[in-house]
């Protein structure tokens, strides 16, 4: 080939020559910026995102964990708690007319009691449908003025919640007059549909509830009651999603004629009534031995009872529908031995939620029934 006649598509030699020189420097270049070894060898992957603990729900209603621990997931019991919910808990029971400066945020931190049940709303106004809170002295006060309810919203803050409680005096209210008009439920004064819906819609809305309980008197009621009662639950369960509980007084045949008639009337109105609070007395430590298998028989019988009145399928499922509040006469009745048995009765049959009300147990025992959260 003559000397200046190339091969088509070869470049010239000088050209070639310098596309090789300029290779071996840019790899050269791109060696010396590459991280030493050691640097690759210790680097952290990136950190994962931090998880959320998972929110509070209700009706578990629930014995609350200690706040500085996360909270249990899926514990919803009433605001509280209900059927759709995992687990037993506590519920701490207020009477604000008995303890007006009862500090639910404070005592929150305190104990560890996340959740509340506060009582108690009545039916107020010359008709009965101005819901306003009992308080010492007989005298109502507006739902507003209540300062343990309006620490609610600090209550929540710390992942804690509290349900407002209608009715809890004594009688039916049915014009009767007496302590029972006092402390009625709106719905045995309150005559009027659309009035008493929007008596419970007022309270409802002002504290912003996600679940109402409504305590039904031990003497009875009128079947006009617990249907008006029933009715109005039924349009506010329509309008949004609201939790309901009837807490009534437990026998040792179970529950009372009136009480069930009050569910059977929810049920058959179309309320979603999903849990019932048994308030049991203890017998004192004098009773007979098996005063707690006593007990277990009582509370079965109701349970029994709930599952009829709601028509559920399956009896048993009735278990997640029932909560036990023991009522003491003596703190010295119920001992930690005492609390052992009653919580793990509570997770074996997966009660709804354990509470407390009249005096104060021994520390130990408190302690139990409320660390008893899964």
């Amino acid at each position: 080939m003559p000397r200046h006649q190339r091969e088509p598509g070869l470049l010239p030699r000088p050209l070639a020559v310098l596309a090789g020189l300029a290779l071996v420097a840019a790899t050269v270049v791109a060696v010396r910026l590459l991280p030493p070894a050691s640097a690759v060898a210790t680097s952290p992957p990136p950190a994962p995102p931090a998880s959320r603990a998972a929110p509070l729900g209700l009706h578990t209603p629930a014995l609350s964990a200690a706040v500085a621990e996360a909270p249990p997931p899926g514990f919803m019991r009433p605001g509280l708690v209900g059927p759709a919910t995992v687990g037993p808990g506590f519920v701490g029971y207020v009477d604000t007319a008995a303890d007006p400066a009862f500090d639910l945020p404070a005592t929150a931190l305190r104990t560890g009691v996340l959740h509340y049940l506060l009582g108690h709303l009545v039916a107020g106004g010359a008709d009965g449908c101005s819901p306003a809170w009992a308080s010492a002295g007989g005298i109502l006060i507006d739902p507003g003025v209540n300062q343990v309810a309006n620490r609610i919203g600090r209550l929540r803050a710390l992942g804690g919640d509290a349900a407002t409680s209608f009715g809890g005096g004594s009688g039916d209210g049915d014009g009767s007059g007496g302590a029972g008009a006092g402390g009625a439920d709106p719905a045995a004064r309150c005559t009027e549909p659309r009035a008493l819906a929007a008596a419970y819609r007022r309270v409802v809305g002002a504290f912003d509830v996600s679940a109402v309980d409504f305590e039904l008197p031990a003497e009875g009621e009128s079947a006009a009651t617990a249907a008006r009662r029933a009715r109005a639950l039924r349009v506010l369960q329509q309008e949004r999603e609201l939790q309901v509980s009837f807490t009534a007084p437990l026998t040792a045949s179970g529950l009372g004629a009136s009480c069930v008639a009050a569910l059977r009337a929810a049920h058959r109105a179309g309320a979603e009534v999903g849990t019932v609070n048994l308030l049991a007395g203890l017998e004192p430590r004098t009773a007979p031995s098996g005063r707690l298998s006593r007990l277990a028989a009582a509370v079965r019988l109701a349970e029994a009872q709930i599952a009829r009145a709601q028509s559920l399928p399956d009896e048993e499922d009735a278990w997640r529908r029932v909560a036990l509040t023991l009522v003491l006469a003596d703190g010295s009745e119920l001992s930690e031995q005492d609390a052992r048995t009653l919580s793990d009765y509570a997770v074996r049959h997966d009660l709804a939620w354990l509470s407390l009300r009249g005096a104060d147990p021994e520390e130990g025992a408190a302690t139990v029934l409320r660390g008893s959260v899964p």
